[in-house]
């Protein structure tokens, strides 16, 4: 069954297809109560870090560079978790990411909508030099190998 996960300003409406509404923001939208916002989950475990968060500042052209660090902080055991858990939410249910983020293009939830569709594990996602993640390679100890390929041990 294909994965139903949207993309939502937290500013809007909530829509009548968003069954489940998971806030993925470290920090609470500003001059929004829990009303408005309707959050049925605020998984502030799957947002960047905040040493992320500032560098990347919401500009465009450092994108794949947070996406890239974003997805391997995803690894990370508690996100990867969580992020597996909504995955398995989103195979019988519509799950929404509302966030504040004005650019949700290019914001972490677009990165989580990504992650959520894919059918493997947060764990086996590992991003590409371009910040892609590709089923057939995999971080080990800082280093990324094929997972076709023997592993070698030096």
């Amino acid at each position: 069954m294909e994965r139903q996960v949207r993309l939502r300003r937290v500013y809007d409406d909530p829509s009548s297809d968003d069954d489940v509404r998971v806030l993925v923001d470290r920090v609470w939208p500003r001059g929004l109560t829990k009303a408005a916002v309707h959050p049925d989950e605020w998984a502030k475990d799957i947002a960047p870090s905040t040493q992320l968060r500032r560098g990347y500042g919401h500009q465009p052209e450092r994108y794949t560079e947070f996406r890239r660090r974003y997805l391997i902080e995803l690894r990370e055991a508690q996100p990867a978790a969580t992020v597996d858990r909504l995955r398995k939410v989103a195979r019988t249910r519509p799950v929404a990411l509302p966030t504040p983020t004005k650019d949700v293009e290019h914001s972490q939830a677009a990165v989580l909508i990504d992650l959520l569709r894919e059918a493997r594990t947060a764990r086996d996602a590992a991003p590409d030099a371009a910040g892609t993640v590709r089923p057939d390679h995999r971080v080990t100890a800082g280093r990324t190998r094929h997972t076709d390929a023997p592993e070698v041990r030096a």
